[in-house]
């Protein structure tokens, strides 16, 4: 296809792409816009076009050995001036992000220039890695030591939240089995004590404890969007309640018992149980949401009243709202409102706001999200502004 026309076809495609994916949550199935195969298949050649060679870094190389200890992020930024781009550059459809091809360490990432296009494939496949894994378009999964594949950004940042970090999206944890005494009268536990529960603990094999949890209002709306719980720590199963009765006939219940595992921080009487989750270590593409979205940081997790790089923020925009993991969002500073005495007459100033810096989302709720804090300006508090990159 002549690149004139190309270029043309991308930006008419847009919309058509941002349709496609606003197609892809559970309303999909029953819907039937009016995509015609021939335009689908226009669109997927339109995907698959690669970047434009203005939108390299400047000191993009022209092949890369993938290390150990890279991350789609990491490869993103070394090639690429928006590195949410990664999709592009690739030339992947929307199912190939949502369900790519892994990269290995030991791979060689070419990039590979036509006219003024630029597309990055696989060259050869590392030590270890499956025959059957090397495509020229990266499946990029997660971050898992056991299959030896690279992630999207560092596991170390987001590991432990994705199952400590929660936000129900009702007040379920309210009616959840609690923690109603311990061994000797105490009233806090520490690991390796036996505490005592009241509710249905079933036989899992694990739970997590929670505090108390706390609702999130959105800051504009007053919407209620859900109950963010602070994790206490890990509680294994160790025998099940039972109904009894006292040598006078009274009934009794014998509490189940369960023994604590690990902590974050003191265990009490009255903290709540939750199973304990499959641990989801998948890490999809880095890309931007297909159509335009703004709203605002909830809270910063843990309680802390800002946040730098690499800390972990609540956003008041969840699936509903058509957020996935993986999206890359920008982070905005409001500009301050002065007000001035110039040329000597009172004025009233409002400087514009300015980007502060960028998000990864790695957990989507009903209508809210959790998202690292990639890069940074100056610190993010609740009520900045996000919006697509």
């Amino acid at each position: 296809m002549n690149p004139r026309h190309l270029r043309r076809r991308i930006g008419a495609l847009a919309a058509l792409w941002a349709g496609v994916s606003l197609l892809s949550g559970p309303a999909a199935a029953q819907s039937n816009f009016p995509i015609t195969p021939q335009q689908r298949g226009t669109a997927q050649q339109v995907a698959q076009a690669g970047v434009p060679l203005s939108e390299l870094a400047p000191n993009a190389p022209d092949s890369h050995t993938v290390q150990s200890g890279d991350t789609l992020w990491d490869i993103s930024k070394l090639f690429l001036k928006s590195p949410w781009r990664w999709p592009e550059l690739w030339g992947m459809n929307l199912d190939q992000i949502r369900n790519p091809h892994l990269i290995y360490p030991g791979q060689v990432l070419v990039l590979e220039k036509t006219g003024d296009r630029a597309r990055l494939r696989v060259a050869q496949a590392g030590s270890g890695a499956p025959e059957n894994t090397v495509r020229l378009s990266p499946r990029v999964r997660s971050n898992l030591l056991d299959n030896g594949a690279i992630g999207s950004i560092p596991l170390h940042l987001i590991g432990p939240f994705l199952t400590e970090a929660v936000i129900f999206n009702n007040d379920e944890l309210a009616r959840a089995p609690r923690i109603v005494a311990a061994q000797e009268g105490y009233v806090a536990m520490s690991q390796g004590q036996l505490a005592y529960v009241l509710g249905d603990v079933g036989q899992s094999s694990g739970y997590r404890l929670f505090r108390e949890p706390q609702p999130l209002y959105d800051f504009d709306t007053k919407e209620l969007l859900g109950y963010e719980a602070r994790y206490v720590g890990t509680a294994g199963f160790v025998r099940p309640g039972a109904q009894s009765v006292d040598a006078s006939g009274k009934p009794m219940i014998v509490p189940a018992t369960v023994a604590i595992q690990s902590v974050r921080m003191e265990v009490n009487v009255g903290d709540r149980l939750a199973p304990l989750p499959t641990r989801d270590l998948e890490a999809y593409v880095p890309h931007h949401p297909n159509a335009p979205m703004s709203g605002r940081v909830l809270q910063i997790y843990g309680d802390a009243l800002s946040a730098g790089q690499n800390q972990i923020v609540a956003l008041n925009r969840g699936a509903r709202d058509g957020v996935e993991r993986g999206h890359v969002m920008a982070l905005w500073r409001q500009g301050d409102r002065l007000d001035k005495r110039i040329d000597g007459e009172r004025t009233v100033l409002q400087l514009p706001n300015e980007q502060n810096g960028l998000l990864f989302v790695f957990s989507v709720f009903e209508r809210t999200s959790y998202a690292l804090i990639l890069s940074v300006n100056v610190p993010v508090f609740p009520g900045d502004a996000f919006t697509q990159p």
